[in-house]
């Protein structure tokens, strides 16, 4: 499912013009893009939770030519999924 395509699904479901379902997914793609950025977790009961992860830098492997490279430190978010959620997809 593409962004436009969630639109859509929430414009239909809520009743809300499709103008309306962008700017409230966009309104909580930048709230949870904020809290992440912060270093909080973002939890959504039964969904699942967003989490921030520092990974350390290290080394890498080149898959092309199979060298070592240095790979620098970063940051990246993991997402958990919750009971609820998990127990729908089985």
């Amino acid at each position: 499912m593409t962004k436009a395509e969630l639109v859509a699904a929430i414009a239909q479901k809520t009743g809300l013009k499709q103008a309306q379902a962008k700017n409230a997914l966009d309104a909580m793609l930048r709230s949870v893009t904020e809290t992440l950025k912060a270093g909080d977790e973002v939890r959504l009961v039964g969904f699942g939770s967003f989490t921030p992860v520092e990974r350390k830098a290290g080394m890498a492997r080149n898959p092309r030519t199979g060298a070592a490279v240095k790979r620098p430190a970063s940051k990246t978010a993991r997402f958990r999924v919750g009971d609820s959620l998990k127990s729908e997809l089985n």
